[in-house]
């Protein structure tokens, strides 16, 4: 055997051994689809919890479940600092100046829905906002309706041919009317990371306003609000290995501040009379009603686990993972992929399509082979438009995926030609 075959079977042990050290601490993952072991590919939409997340939120429904900021018992005294430490994690797991700039969320949707409607107060007729064609549905819905309310111009950014929104098209359409940029950190359907500070600086040339989309980005990607000098920043915990019903939104302290609150309710109020009310500080100011505190407690038990392990290791393993299999799909000339074939400014997202094989019919084949898939628009009809492609299959990865795995995938893909009649 050379140098060069042995390096090749040791970097297949390490990302074999990274893996399976991780993957026996999610439960889910040790059980059998169709007679065959779980291979779980659809880590884009929903991401696995490990034990230590499972346990945090157990114990937290055991021992502690009570209504936070709300009583002087015992048991919402420590609902209270159970919130309140989570919120602390992750205010420094994004590098955020002070915790009451983390508002607690159900999700990265309702986070941009919230913005979309406080930002209301500082647009005006004949104002710009600029998204890009690259985004979920979650960063487009709400800038159209903001801009219908208002009578707003809502402008989009396209990529070029390598899948990417190049800074030259935002120095085109950025104007002295733009007053919003909204933008993801990485798209869900090609991977492609965008340059997002160098966006955030071109934007704040014009006094514009930068929402960062982080659904994608915050589970995979070391990030630091404060570098990027992104204004808001919303992400999901159920991307990022913590349970379903937990989001956050990052907001600069003086623009939240300003901002008039989206939901109006308990909680969020400092005095409320017969005949108006005033708002309590950040950041219960944006907090309405009873909060998801189990779901924040889940969060901070992921976030710990995730920092224990690393991002910068786990982002490494996932393209060390998109690599192989982006090799092994390209000599398959019946895949066509949609997005780059490199891994120059990407994560471990790879969308593609089978010639002449719908890709909710590629999701259910391969899932008979215990494979779970993505298959459709992926919430990004727009870009899908723009591409001339009705939908595709989409797989993506995550700490606890391996490289065997990527080979059953490849065979299975193998199955679906024949299926269809077209054999090997």
């Amino acid at each position: 055997m050379t140098s060069k075959q042995e390096s090749a079977v040791n970097k297949n042990k390490l990302d074999h051994d990274f893996a399976q050290k991780y993957k026996a601490d999610f439960p889910i993952l040790n059980q059998q689809i169709n007679g065959k072991d779980l291979v779980y590919f659809d880590n884009a939409a929903t991401t696995q919890k490990p034990e230590a997340v499972l346990e945090a939120v157990n114990n937290y429904n055991r021992t502690i479940n009570a209504n936070p900021h709300r009583g002087a018992h015992t048991l919402s005294v420590r609902a209270t600092e159970a919130y309140e430490n989570a919120r602390a994690k992750v205010s420094n797991f994004i590098n955020a100046e002070k915790a009451e700039e983390i508002i607690f969320t159900r999700n990265t949707t309702e986070s941009l829905n919230l913005l979309a409607n406080s930002l209301e107060a500082v647009v005006e007729e004949g104002d710009e906002i600029l998204i890009s064609v690259l985004e979920h549905h979650s960063n487009i819905l709400p800038w159209q309706q903001l801009a219908e309310r208002k009578n707003l111009n809502l402008k989009f950014l396209y990529p070029d041919q390598s899948y990417r929104i190049p800074l030259s098209e935002l120095k085109e359409k950025l104007t002295d009317k733009t007053k919003i940029l909204s933008i993801s950190q990485m798209s869900n359907v090609s991977g492609v990371i965008n340059p997002v500070k160098e966006m955030a600086e071109l934007a704040h040339q014009k006094d514009a306003l930068v929402v960062v989309d982080g659904a994608q980005g915050a589970p995979h990607i070391k990030t630091d609000v404060r570098d990027l000098n992104a204004d808001f920043y919303a992400f999901s915990g159920h991307k990022m290995l913590a349970p379903m019903g937990i989001g956050v939104l990052y907001g600069k302290k003086d623009l939240l501040e300003e901002l008039p609150p989206f939901l109006k309710g308990g909680g969020m109020i400092e005095y409320v009379k017969e005949q108006g009310s005033t708002y309590a500080p950040l950041p219960e100011k944006f907090e309405a009603g009873t909060p998801n505190v189990e779901g924040a407690v889940g969060l901070q038990a992921a976030i710990e686990y995730l920092e224990e392990i690393g991002l910068d290791k786990i982002k490494e393993h996932e393209l060390e993972l998109t690599a192989y299999a982006l090799e092994k799909m390209k000599q398959l000339d019946y895949v066509e992929i949609a997005g780059p074939l490199n891994l120059e400014n990407r994560g471990g997202i790879i969308s593609f399509n089978i010639k002449d094989v719908h890709s909710h019919d590629l999701a259910t084949i391969v899932d008979s082979e215990g494979i779970a898939i993505r298959s459709g628009h992926h919430c990004a009809q727009p870009l899908m438009n723009y591409y001339q492609i009705n939908s595709t299959g989409r797989i993506s990865f995550y700490l606890y995926n391996t490289k065997a795995e990527v080979d059953r995938f490849l065979e299975a893909l193998e199955k679906v030609r024949e299926v269809f009649g077209y054999g090997s």
